[in-house]
């Protein structure tokens, strides 16, 4: 109870309140809008949320990450393109709805079934992180070194139709990470004589020229989409409440399997979705309704989706172990402000653990307010241009990127990044990897080093150990899953 009023004490001020209310808006509006994901707005906000208190800082780049699963909702709805690509199996039955007339039914179901699945997420945030803390409260770097492995592992293994892809440009992520002064031996590593890379390659401009800048590039290179001149029905925004009512079970299963999905890294959103779809299409009464308009497939797809927004910052805040770019720069800001996430972060700032627990709870239901009175005024955000929304991103993207540090080194390097996301977004080649690579390489390398350090050269410590020997048996386990798929499905 003690540590609940040490929340609502850390929540109850104008500046976490504002960054809230604002992450949210932003993030809803982003969702909105065709073709601008939530991640590169997050990298452009990255630099700003360093100015501000932990907390602020935090719930401004989450409200931006959990606001925008609730605006993508609209344009998938409305204009049968996603506005998060997470979002794609929402315009099998929300389109054909809005095509029957009955798009302001389906928005609501959506933002219903959004506002479930995300409360619920933040509820299984609150129970599993603790847990899991204290579990990690018995790992030494054996652990850790294979957590961050297995990590990886699965980060690869979730582009299951670029692999090698993945693979590679994991493993140029962690060159990249590996770069500046090694403290282990005090040497350079990679830097070639240039000052400005004896910090390594900065993590925020990085991120912004892969995810923002590169967007930018894309949008400015299409043909804006100034299209679809949608009018909505008449009905009440809350007769979602009712359909879910209806869909109890869908609604229970969806948001379960979003919770179980968000703890694998690399799986998430995408994975809880098309299971969660699948799953209600094969117990339904009426499977062949699906994909034509029926409600139960905006539930499963929306509630499985937002079901994954809290959960997946539990290896985050328990671990340290982000699982996706978004979550590292969560971590980003984190380390900024010295608040180490892990076990100690439970014992040390109980405060704050409570204060993002409630502060997670009030960015959904502000979401979920805000769209039910604002959804016909914010229709108008699918007819803006694209090239004009790109324009806008690659300018903020130079300004967050030289903004942090102040050195033109790190536009350069930002701009280094957009042109390498450019080319993989063009070629369908995943990025992400990339940046879990410049994240948990270093981690991997250095724990290794002292388990290597302790055992002296002995590899056998890590099955010596129980939790190392799981965590590596997880790891072997899931690539030869992998491996016995592939050659099945070659010889099918």
């Amino acid at each position: 109870m003690e540590n609940i009023l040490l929340g609502l004490n850390e929540v109850a001020t104008f500046n976490v309140l504002a960054a809230i209310v604002i992450g949210a808006l932003i993030g809803v509006t982003i969702g909105s809008i065709p073709g601008l994901e939530p991640a590169g707005v997050m990298a452009i906000l990255l630099p700003l949320s360093f100015t501000m208190a932990p907390l602020a800082g935090v719930m401004l780049l989450v409200g931006v990450y959990g606001g925008a699963w609730y605006g993508g909702a609209i344009p998938s709805i409305l204009m049968n393109t996603p506005g998060t690509p997470v979002a794609v199996l929402t315009t099998y039955d929300g389109y054909p709805m809005a095509q029957r007339g009955e798009g302001k039914r389906a928005l609501s179901i959506a933002y219903t079934s959004s506002f479930v699945g995300g409360m619920i997420s933040v509820t299984s945030l609150v129970l599993l992180a603790p847990v899991l803390a204290k579990i990690a409260q018995k790992f030494g770097s054996p652990e850790f070194a294979m957590l961050a492995l297995l990590g990886m592992i699965f980060v690869v293994l979730a582009h299951r139709k670029h692999v090698a892809a993945a693979i590679v440009m994991l493993g140029f992520g962690i060159l990249l990470g590996s770069i500046g002064l090694d403290r282990s031996f005090n040497t350079q590593v990679y830097t070639f004589g240039q000052p400005w890379l004896l910090g390594g390659i900065p993590l925020v401009p990085a991120v912004i020229g892969l995810f923002a800048m590169s967007q930018a590039f894309v949008l400015l290179s299409n043909k804006g989409r100034d299209s679809f001149r949608t009018k909505l029905d008449e009905g009440g925004y809350f007769s979602g409440v009712i359909e879910l009512c209806r869909h109890k079970m869908v609604v229970a299963r969806s948001a379960f399997l979003g919770v179980i999905m968000g703890l694998l890294p690399g799986v998430g959103e995408f994975g809880s979705q098309f299971f969660s779809y699948t799953l209600a299409q094969k117990f339904s009464k009426d499977p062949d309704s699906f994909g034509k308009g029926n409600p139960a497939g905006v539930i499963a797809s929306e509630t499985s989706n937002n079901a994954v927004t809290a959960s997946v910052m539990v290896p985050l805040l328990a671990f340290g172990i982000p699982t996706d770019a978004l979550m590292a720069m969560l971590l980003a800001v984190f380390m900024v402000h010295n608040y180490v996430p892990g076990p100690t972060l439970f014992a040390e700032r109980p405060e704050f653990i409570s204060g993002l627990y409630i502060s997670l709870f009030v960015m959904n239901i502000v979401a979920f307010f805000y769209l039910t009175f604002a959804t016909r005024w914010m229709v108008n955000l699918t007819r803006i241009s694209g090239r004009f929304i790109g324009a806008v991103i690659l300018v903020l993207g130079f300004v967050g990127s030289y903004s942090q540090s102040y050195r033109v080194s790190d536009a350069l390097i930002a701009l280094f990044f957009a042109g390498i996301g450019y080319v993989l977004r063009k070629n369908d080649i995943p990025a992400i990897p990339i940046v879990l690579g410049m994240v948990l390489g270093p981690v991997f390398l250095t724990r290794l080093k002292q388990s290597m350090g302790i055992s002296n050269g002995d590899l056998t410590l890590f099955v010596s150990r129980p939790i190392s020997l799981v965590l590596l048996s997880i790891t072997v386990l899931s690539i030869v899953v992998y491996v016995v798929g592939r050659m099945r499905a070659r010889n099918a």
